[in-house]
Formats: structure tokens, sequence, C-alpha cells
């Protein structure tokens, strides 16, 4: 993937993502991740902040909406990360993704992009692999270490 030149001057487009998550009866922690509807890369559930909505909402809302999934979200966020979004006209903007855990208790048979993306559950390690932005592989990894104790 080459580098897409992007107007460092201006401060980076704000987004909010969920990092949906499942603990297996053993404890095992496994990672959802969903395919982007233009590149067919693999990421998490993510979009705008929304009007009237707190961030961590928003990023619950998008983890419905492109991936079927309902859970629990937390409220603070895991951590942030930068990727380079490729717009409709075709330009390139700087985003900076805020990347909110949500525990999946449910998962539905119906969801309003179940036919333009993917779903996969990952180990933790095959997702921060599967992923392209460093910065989410990182927030993955951290997130791995965290909840590697044993299960509550």
């Amino acid at each position: 993937m080459t580098a897409i030149p992007v107007d460092s001057e201006r401060e980076p487009r704000r987004q909010v993502g969920a990092l949906p998550f499942r603990r297996g009866p053993d404890g095992s922690f496994m990672v959802m991740l969903v395919t982007s509807r233009e590149s067919r890369r693999w990421v998490i559930p993510k979009g705008w902040p929304m009007k009237g909505r707190k961030p961590f909402e928003a990023a619950a809302r998008e983890a419905y909406e492109e991936a079927g999934v309902i859970g629990h979200v937390g409220k603070r966020p895991l951590g942030f990360y930068l990727y380079e979004k490729r717009l409709k006209n075709r330009d390139a903007v700087l985003c900076q993704v805020k990347v909110f855990p949500l525990e999946v208790r449910k998962h539905l048979k119906r969801w309003p992009e179940q036919h333009e993306r993917e779903i996969r559950w990952f180990t933790p390690s095959e997702a921060a692999e599967a992923v392209v932005e460093p910065g989410l592989a990182g927030i993955i990894r951290a997130t791995l270490k965290r909840e590697a104790g044993p299960p509550e």
C-alpha cells in the first residue's frame, strides 16, 4: 500500500470505533473485525461522531450497523489510532479514531450492513496481524495484555 499525501497542517478528523470482544467458556479472549466496504481490509466498526450521542454510544451504534453486535460498551477509550480515509471524491483525509471496548452480548441475525461486509472472530494476536494500521494493532495487543489475566 502506498502512502497517500495528506495535509499535515490540518487537525485529523475525529472518528469513533468499537473493539468488539468476547470471552470463551475457557476464559479465552476473541476479537471481532469487519471488512471495510471499499478496500476489503480488516478493520474495527467505526464512523463519524453522532449528534446527540456520546462518543462511546456512537461507537456502539457503529458496531450494531457494521457487525450486528450488541453489548456493553466501555465509557473510557482504550486509546486512539490514526489512518488515512479515502473519501468518495478520491481525496484522502487523516482520521483519528477513538476506540472503545465493546463486550459482545448478542449477535443479531440481521443488521444494516450485513451484505456489505464480512465479519470474523480472531484471537487478539491474529487480529493484530490482520489489521493494516499499526496504531490499531497496538491497541489490540495492549488490550490482550490487560485482558489476559484470570476471567472475572
